[in-house]
């Protein structure tokens, strides 16, 4: 799964699961580990949420995604965040360019 997610990041592509039993259509910017749990920090633009807002920025626990794939979709990269800076993390593995 992390293999994927790097492989999204590096190429800027979209990838698309399930999670919480929603579609999720995320443009990943980092992948790394928070509390121990490794994470991806996406955009969302597209499927469902359960917390409604779409487009969001979402923090995702990879043990629980299910049905995990690489899109043809492309993004252009890094994405102004509210804050002005990434979450904390643990550990950072991957930041999109």
């Amino acid at each position: 799964m992390e293999q994927i997610i790097l492989q999204a990041i590096g190429a800027k592509k979209l990838i698309e699961f399930v999670y919480g039993g929603h579609p999720r259509l995320i443009e990943p910017h980092v992948l790394g580990v928070n509390g121990g749990v490794t994470q991806v920090l996406g955009y969302q633009v597209g499927g469902s949420s359960g917390s409604g807002g779409i487009p969001e920025w979402r923090r995702i626990d990879l043990p629980r995604i299910s049905g995990l794939k690489l899109t043809s979709k492309s993004f252009p990269g890094h994405r102004p965040f509210p804050s002005g800076k990434h979450s904390s993390w643990d550990r950072q593995i991957a930041v999109v360019s």
